[in-house]
Formats: C-alpha cells, sequence, structure tokens
C-alpha cells in the first residue's frame, strides 16, 4: 500500500488526530454502553484486549513473524501479577511492573531458542513453546491453582504517594485502563515509526536483504519478540486485575488463535489500529450474536474465511484503501475543472 502525504506526517507525531479521535469516543463509553443493551465491563475488556493486539502485532504485522502460541505471555502477565500481589507485594505498580517484566523474560527465552527458524518452523515452535506454558500452569497447581486458577486478585488502588484512587469500581477501573491504553499507543506507535520499527519492517520484507545492510537479523528479531511478550504480559496482568483472577485458559492453543483472528480481520498486517478494529468486531460479535446463539463463532469464521479470500489487508485495510481511492479521483478531478477554467494554457 503507497502510503499518502497524510500518513507519513503522521508517522513523524506523537499524538495523531485519530488517537485523539479515538479516545475522545473510548472516553465517552462508560456514559452509554449500558444504554445500548452492553455490559459495562465490555468497554474494559476491549481495552485490554487491543492493548493485547497491538503488542501481539509488532511481532505478526510489523515483523512478520506468525507467532501462534502468543495466549502464554498473556496468561503469564496475569499470573505474575497475581502472585507478586500474593508472594511480594501487594502495590500496582509493583506487580504490573512484575507482570511486564516476567513474561519479558519468558518471551526472551522463546525467541533464543526460535529466532533463527523462519515461517512454518518458527511458527509451530511458538505453538510448542505455548503449549509448554500452558501444561506448566495446569500442573503446578501449588503455585497457579491449576485448573481452578489463582483466585481472590484484588484491584489494588493507584497509590501515587500524595493521593491514591479506588479501582474497585468498573468505572473507575475503565478510565485507568483508558490512560494506561493511551500512553502504550503513544509508545508503540512511536515505536513502530522509530528507525528501529523501520528495521523490523525491512526485516520483515527480506531478512537476507536486511543481513546485507548489516542489521543483525536475529537480534532484532529476539528483541521484537520479547518486547511484544513483554507487553501483552502487561495487559495480561491488567487482565487479570479486571477479572480478579488468573486462569490457564487464556494460554491455550484456542485462545491463541483468537488474537490472530482479531488481528488479521482487522487488518494489523497493513494498519497500525488493525488489531483495535478487529478487536472491537470480535467482542462486539461474541456479545451481540452470542446472545442470540451459541454458534456466534460460526458467523465470526465465515467473515475470518471472507476476509482472507477477498480482503486479505483486513477491514482496515480496506477502509483506507477506499479513502486513498477517493482521494485520488478527487485530486483527477480537481486537476481536469483546473485545466477547464483557466489553470492549464490553451494551445
Amino acid at each position: 500500500m503507497i502510503a499518502t502525504s497524510s500518513n507519513q506526517s503522521d508517522s513523524a507525531r506523537l499524538v495523531t488526530p485519530a488517537m485523539l479521535v479515538l479516545w475522545l469516543v473510548l472516553a465517552t463509553v462508560p456514559l452509554w454502553i449500558a444504554r445500548v443493551g452492553l455490559y459495562p465491563y465490555l468497554g474494559i475488556e476491549i481495552l485490554i484486549w487491543s492493548l493485547y493486539a497491538l503488542a501481539f502485532n509488532l511481532v505478526l504485522g510489523t515483523a512478520g513473524l506468525p507467532s501462534f502460541g502468543h495466549g502464554a505471555y498473556f496468561g503469564i502477565g496475569a499470573y505474575a501479577f497475581g502472585l507478586c500481589q500474593f508472594n511480594v507485594v501487594a502495590n500496582l505498580w509493583v506487580c504490573l511492573m512484575a507482570a511486564f517484566v516476567v513474561a519479558g523474560l519468558a518471551g526472551a527465552l522463546v525467541a533464543l531458542f526460535i529466532s533463527h527458524r523462519r515461517g512454518i518452523y518458527y511458527a509451530f515452535m511458538t505453538i510448542a513453546f505455548g503449549q509448554i506454558f500452558w501444561t506448566l500452569a495446569i500442573k503446578s497447581h501449588k503455585i497457579t491453582g491449576g485448573e481452578d486458577g489463582l483466585l481472590k486478585i484484588a484491584r489494588l488502588p493507584a497509590d501515587f504517594g500524595v493521593t491514591s484512587f479506588d479501582l474497585a469500581d468498573n468505572v473507575a477501573f475503565y478510565y485507568f485502563v483508558l490512560i494506561v491504553f493511551a500512553l502504550a499507543v503513544i509508545g508503540l506507535w512511536r515505536l513502530v515509526h522509530s528507525p528501529y520499527g523501520r528495521v523490523i519492517a525491512a526485516i520483515k520484507q527480506s531478512e537476507t536483504r536486511a543481513a546485507h545492510l548489516g542489521y543483525h537479523v536475529w537480534l532484532y528479531k529476539v528483541s521484537i519478540f520479547t518486547l511484544s511478550a513483554a507487553v501483552s504480559g502487561f495487559a495480561g496482568g491488567l487482565f487479570a486485575m479486571a477479572q480478579l483472577a488468573a486462569f490457564p485458559d487464556v494460554m491455550s492453543l484456542h485462545q491463541s488463535g483468537y488474537v490472530v483472528m482479531m488481528t488479521l480481520v482487522g487488518g494489523g498486517l497493513v494498519s497500525f489500529w488493525g488489531p483495535v478494529v478487529g478487536v472491537f468486531l470480535f467482542l462486539i460479535a461474541r456479545d451481540v450474536i452470542g446472545a442470540l446463539t451459541n454458534a456466534w463463532m460460526l458467523y465470526f469464521g465465515l467473515l475470518f474465511i471472507a476476509v482472507v479470500l477477498f480482503r486479505p489487508e483486513g477491514v482496515a485495510g480496506a477502509v483506507t484503501a477506499m479513502f486513498e481511492k477517493q482521494s485520488a479521483i478527487r485530486r483527477q478531478g480537481h486537476s481536469a475543472m483546473r485545466l477547464l477554467f483557466g489553470g492549464g494554457r490553451w494551445r
């Protein structure tokens, strides 16, 4: 996809107009979500899963690395948050940092083993390691609670020293997660559009060419996978707060597949915002269609097939292409009008 001048100017900004519009819309969600028949908790889920999907897209969309076991790091972050709260200190910032660091270390360990592989072999190894972490979570009953999960995780207050905010209420917790999400979006946006992000994108295009240009491809692959796992774990820590528990189910293969579907349907391969679009569609379909039939995944699966067959760039990519096409038509129309009414030179 050819980037427009507006896309290029946005990439140089710390905060873009799209971010401001998104945050303003999200800030109003608690005011109307219950009135349209949806659960207020859904807003929290959308924010957390959007952060998780954006983190996952660092690997799939930015680096072009097919990771199908990423739910492991989301779950590791959730368990790290709870275990830190129970066994180290019940402090929000320490527990969230533990979720970030522990998931990042797990991701780094896996990345060291798999980053010399490509394609289907890379994908299979991500599945294998994901299943290992999932099995450990189920079998380590004394640590993780096994299949019952790690229960009674508290929503710790946001303590800023001079003041503290109670996050037990869903609305208060929603706005806390929104602030965290906004800061994370700024950080991930700058990362993707930084020189480091451009090298990662170059590796996606051709590892061989990037290596010939002097870049240490293996090291870059290890670093982006580790960072993606760490941010996924951070989202997992927020999810443990939202659920008041940590369960091994989020680490399973089919749960890992959900974030892949969200990212591809939304258009994460071509758009930074694709994962957010995919999360919104997936969770709304789950709640709205799920209220009508238990077979809601059938309909979302049909949507996924249609996107892969007819719009592989996803919803966000299709919308972007439509706007670019309309802009091109308008530019051609303006050029013709200038030629007809004095803008050109008659011969």
